[in-house]
């Protein structure tokens, strides 16, 4: 139903020549698509309370609608804002706004509303949003000069659930805080989407309304300034009220399934596993020519499987994909894993001399696969690969890995590693596409000139053509700096030494 406004739709604000004019806008609804802010609660709700959280806002969902329709949006917020963020430590909260929700807006962005907010020279953005939620992704990737939202009251490093004075930003809130920043000054666009935000847009030069349409289409992801490349968080789908639902009813299923999976990966025979996963709805897709395993009496070295990295699964359903079980070397893999995988796993030592010497010796033993990404990427973009795999051996067999989640994402940066497996296996029908590519040519390896780094990019270009992904020099340090902050190295006393043979 259309809103009766003083103010023209969107549609008719002009862009050109708006480099040094000053645009506010709305959030939800406005600068975004979607009118509700639910999933972005639900999101912090699971990514750092857990299942339980979820379960607890989604029975408080209700009442929050009830306020918010029938009240006023404050009190309804409110609700929200209490049972989501209630007792979570601040540090949490900012590393799930700024490593898991970037994915979810990004896909959300209203196309008119951003034709205007991308031409001008200053943007600013107004919501009832806690600003600690949104900041991070409005000032990152929308290039938003200035994020003005509801804050939240804190004790000792974490949140009460409360709002600080003058309350949640809606209405009159909205337009005392445009005051409070602009002072006299009036900006040339105010957009807003709903009744309450006509406070604010009257304070401004030209106002225009973004009229509910959710047949739109976002903007797609390269029209916006910035890609997004890293991302973490568990959920693949945007938990909708519905979608939260059907996960909350799935989880108890999904781990029972995904402990039967593994078991069935760890305990059969290699051979066996293809069949046993087929029967368990896990699909594995085997494309290209695998290379035959190599003997022993023959004296020669084995083949060094060179494979994108998805998940830690990538080894397995390699060696799913062949038919018997491939050492995988590995920069770093939780215990629980290593314990459950049903290969051997070495860890690499991250010192150059003793992880060459340790794969030329596993490869005088037979086949072995790495990963020289050192890291996952759930994007469609390849990390730098490192060099050292092309100075060990001529034998390299590139390996165009895919996987394919519906409900859960099967890697984390902030999380723990260990449940890794287990989630991958939650997905009701998970797929792995295990892509053989042709064996390096014997004049593009080292032994006939080449550099170890040409050989590397070549390999991560080949990969890449196959899968239509993008290369990239970003490396494994640049991931955890984005997503956790940190360069992604445990300092731990190892229980064994770095080239101890790990697997059952």
């Amino acid at each position: 139903m259309a809103i009766l406004t003083p103010f023209p739709t969107v549609e008719k604000c002009p862009s050109t020549d708006r480099e040094k004019a000053t645009v506010v806008t709305d959030m939800d609804g406005t600068l975004l698509r979607g009118r509700s802010s639910f999933p972005y609660f639900a999101l912090f709700a699971f990514e750092v309370g857990g299942i339980l959280r979820l379960l607890f806002l989604l029975l408080a969902s209700p009442l929050a609608g009830l306020l918010y329709y029938f009240v006023s949006e404050s009190a309804g917020i409110q609700v929200l804002i209490f049972v989501t963020f209630a007792g979570m430590r601040i540090c949490d909260i900012e590393s799930v706004a700024r490593a898991v929700l970037p994915k979810f807006y990004s896909s959300d962005v209203h196309p008119e509303t951003w034709r205007v907010f991308s031409s001008c020279g200053r943007r600013f953005v107004l919501t009832a949003n806690p600003r600690i939620m949104v900041e991070a992704f409005l000032k990152d990737f929308l290039g938003a000069d200035i994020v003005l939202g509801t804050e939240m009251a804190t004790f000792k490093g974490r949140a009460t659930g409360f709002v600080r004075s003058p309350g949640v930003l809606v209405g009159k809130n909205k337009a005392d805080a445009l005051k409070k920043t602009f002072g006299e000054t009036k900006p040339e666009i105010g957009l807003g989407d709903r009744l309450t935000d006509i406070p604010f847009m009257e304070l401004c030069k030209e106002g225009y309304m973004v009229a509910p349409k959710p047949e739109v289409r976002a903007v797609t992801s390269d029209k916006l300034p910035k890609p997004i490349i890293f991302h973490d968080g568990r959920l693949v789908c945007k938990p909708t009220p519905f979608m939260a639902l059907l996960i909350i009813l799935w989880i108890p299923i999904g781990f029972l399934l995904a402990c039967l999976r593994i078991a069935a990966g760890s305990l059969l025979p290699m051979p066996l596993v293809y069949y046993a996963f087929r029967a368990l709805g896990v699909r594995v897709i085997v494309k290209g020519i695998p290379p035959p395993p190599v003997k022993k009496a023959t004296g020669n070295s084995g083949v060094l499987f060179i494979c994108s990295h998805r998940t830690l699964l990538d080894p397995i359903f390699l060696s799913t994909a062949l038919g018997r079980p491939i050492p995988a070397v590995t920069y770093s893999v939780s215990r629980l894993s290593e314990i459950i995988s049903p290969i051997k796993t070495i860890r690499l030592s991250r010192d150059r001399a003793t992880d060459a010497a340790m794969i030329k010796s596993l490869l005088k033993e037979g086949d072995l696969a790495i990963c020289p990404e050192g890291t996952t990427c759930r994007e469609p973009f390849l990390l730098r690969f490192s060099a050292l795999f092309a100075e060990l051996t001529d034998q390299l067999v590139p390996v165009a890995m895919v996987n394919r989640m519906s409900m859960f994402h099967g890697t984390t940066a902030r999380g723990w590693k260990g449940m890794d497996p287990f989630y991958f296996f939650m997905n009701p029908s998970p797929a792995y596409e295990v892509n053989f590519l042709n064996r390096l040519p014997l004049e593009l390896t080292c032994s006939s000139g080449k550099t170890s780094h040409e050989v590397a990019n070549y390999i991560q270009r080949v990969i890449a053509a196959t899968l239509s992904y993008e290369c990239t020099s970003f490396t494994r340090k640049d991931k955890y700096r984005a997503l956790a902050g940190n360069d992604g190295n445990v300092v731990e006393k190892p229980l064994l030494k770095p080239n101890k043979v790990m697997g059952c």
